[in-house]
């Protein structure tokens, strides 16, 4: 038997982004963001409201970076998002975060987060909240990578658990994608 709960934003695993930005003196800013996800090849689509500096800063400047958190910054992350950075000024300080300028976008790529998407601004929907961004590149410290390839093990992404106000780490392997179901031909 199921149980039935409406309309909610439920899916699992529920990425936890990181949005860099620069405001409109150079200075780095960051937010946390649990609703979005890859809506095309090289695209990405974030729901954040026009009230955060965030938005403002990618409004602006026309860029922005994703980061995905991981499991030694979930308390960063998550001060990230419960903290405005309208009202605290050295929020970024405060989290730890240190960055760098993106080679590709005039975005901060935070060093502490070791995968990063650096995105052009397609578009911004203030009514819907929806914010298209070009994927230009995906950056990677290579203590992550294994045979020059993300390891998804030594990334340790987060994943927000909207049912219970959690963060949980992502997992073990237990499969080959394109390729078990192929058993089942």
């Amino acid at each position: 038997m199921r149980k039935n709960f409406g309309a909610k934003p439920w899916t699992y695993p529920q990425p936890v982004f990181i949005i860099g930005s620069y405001d409109e003196n150079g200075k780095p800013d960051a937010m946390n963001a649990a609703w979005g996800g890859i809506s095309c090849d090289t695209e990405i689509c974030m729901c954040i409201s026009e009230g955060h500096k965030t938005t403002k800063n990618i409004l602006e400047r026309k860029a922005f970076t994703v980061s995905m958190a991981t499991a030694d910054q979930m308390t960063a992350c998550d001060y990230v998002g419960i903290t405005s950075g309208n009202n605290t000024p050295d929020k970024m300080e405060k989290a730890g975060f240190h960055t760098v300028k993106s080679e590709f976008v005039d975005a901060p790529v935070i060093e502490e987060l070791p995968m990063t998407l650096e995105c052009r601004l397609i578009s911004y929907d203030p009514e819907s909240c929806h914010l298209f961004g070009e994927i230009v590149n995906v950056s990677a410290d290579e203590r992550i990578l294994t045979d020059g390839k993300i390891d998804i093990m030594k990334l340790a992404p987060i994943t927000f658990d909207p049912v219970g106000s959690a963060y949980h780490v992502i997992g073990e392997k237990v499969g080959a994608a394109f390729h078990d179901g192929k058993k089942l031909k």
